[in-house]
């Protein structure tokens, strides 16, 4: 599943080929951590935040019947 959510990124960037995407399971939970460039970071978290909220929507939609909880971070 991180290959949507890497495909997402990418697909926003001016860099693509700095996006990192890390995938870990606790528990229940699943943790996506997401790393783009420095310059890039604007173009996906959006204007008032509303790109980060449509990346995480969809990411839960996607796990939405296996039960587990999704988060996204994007970190620097």
């Amino acid at each position: 599943m991180s290959d949507l959510l890497t495909y997402m990124a990418r697909s926003l960037v001016n860099n693509p080929d700095e996006v990192v995407v890390k995938k870990s399971e606790r528990g229940n939970t699943v943790v996506f951590e997401l790393s783009v460039s420095p310059d890039d970071m604007g173009k996906i978290i959006g204007k008032n935040g509303r790109r980060a909220q449509a990346i995480r929507s969809i990411m839960k939609a996607k796990y939405l019947k296996s039960g587990k909880r999704v988060v996204v971070d994007i970190i620097d």
